[in-house]
């Protein structure tokens, strides 16, 4: 008969800690359960940490399991962006005492099941009573090439971005509101890094600049444009869109291009690369688009019939 379950109060750390051996799958010889994991690193290392709080990630309708699976998200995403190979990840939860221990169980599943898909394992961390949240960091190897950077884009090059945007705003007001829109709201509720797509960029030696679009296109072209001291000039009818973002867009009469342009959640890169690679690019299979050049400048511009104008930064 199985035993009821029991808040994290009622459970005890160190119980909570054992029952976490059964659901994280260990990685073979990393001594995951000793006082410090051990990687074997190739190359560069690679390292980004970032937090998730139940309080503001944690959307109504977004899983325990779906919530863990985000804040792995976040951290892989911008190791992506590095080109990098993710290696393993520390994870520090606080989490409210009053909390179900099978949703806490729930929750590290959700950030195995991410690692797993990325190809790396969860590998150590810390488990403390607090507010609700999540800290996932992530270390990674680029095996001997630099890595991408934000900086490095130079006028004339070309300014791509992998798979389709606004998928992410669009779910979230189609979970807000009732609307059954699954690919939009599997976009916001388990975002995929795109590991293997930062991959293929890092191998490609065309690439000059990388972000992730986790805050954003405008905020991602922003960053890159400072950091490289360049601007953009962005197509706006090169953006490529899912059909379920102008419908859900339209049914709720929102701004289509600010679901595209200015909100996050979108794990896509934005990237730009010499024009000389592009058949390399084309080469490796990946989905991407050309969405505009790089200019002289400091900041970003979107074009379109009207004209062209400084982006707006982002909402998220």
């Amino acid at each position: 008969m199985e035993r009821p379950m029991a808040s994290l109060r009622e459970l005890g750390e160190r119980a909570l800690i054992e029952n976490l051996h059964g659901i994280v799958r260990p990685m073979p010889g990393a001594g995951v359960w000793d006082d410090a994991a051990v990687l074997d690193l190739q190359g560069t290392a690679v390292v980004c940490t970032d937090t998730v709080s139940v309080e503001r990630h944690k959307p109504a309708g977004m899983t325990w399991e779906q919530f863990g699976w985000t804040a792995a998200a976040v951290s892989l995403s911008d190791i992506a962006s590095m080109g990098a190979r993710p290696v393993g990840v520390l994870v520090a939860l606080q989490l409210d005492g009053d909390m179900d221990e099978r949703d806490a169980y729930d929750l590290m599943s959700g950030m195995d099941q991410c690692a797993e898909f990325c190809g790396t394992y969860l590998v150590g961390g810390d488990t403390k009573p607090g507010h609700g949240s999540v800290t996932a960091t992530v270390i990674g190897s680029t095996d001997g090439r630099p890595p991408l950077r934000r900086s490095g884009a130079s006028p004339g090059d070309l300014v791509g971005v992998t798979g389709r945007l606004g998928s992410a705003a669009a779910g979230y007001h189609a979970l807000m509101n009732g609307i059954d829109e699954e690919d939009a709201t599997m976009s916001l509720l388990v975002p995929v890094p795109r590991v293997e797509e930062g991959s293929i960029l890092l191998r490609s030696g065309a690439v000059t600049s990388c972000m992730d679009l986790s805050d954003g296109l405008a905020e991602a072209a922003h960053a890159i444009c400072a950091a490289s001291g360049v601007g953009m000039d962005i197509r706006k009818e090169f953006l490529p869109v899912e059909p379920h973002v102008d419908a859900i867009a339209d049914r709720l009469g929102l701004d289509r291009d600010g679901l595209v342009m200015y909100w996050g959640g979108d794990y896509e890169l934005l990237f730009t690369f010499d024009k000389r690679g592009l058949a390399r690019l084309h080469g490796e299979g990946l989905d991407f688009s050309i969405v505009g050049t790089v200019i002289e400048g400091d900041a970003p511009c979107i074009s379109d019939g009207d004209g062209r104008k400084v982006m707006d930064r982002g909402e998220y």
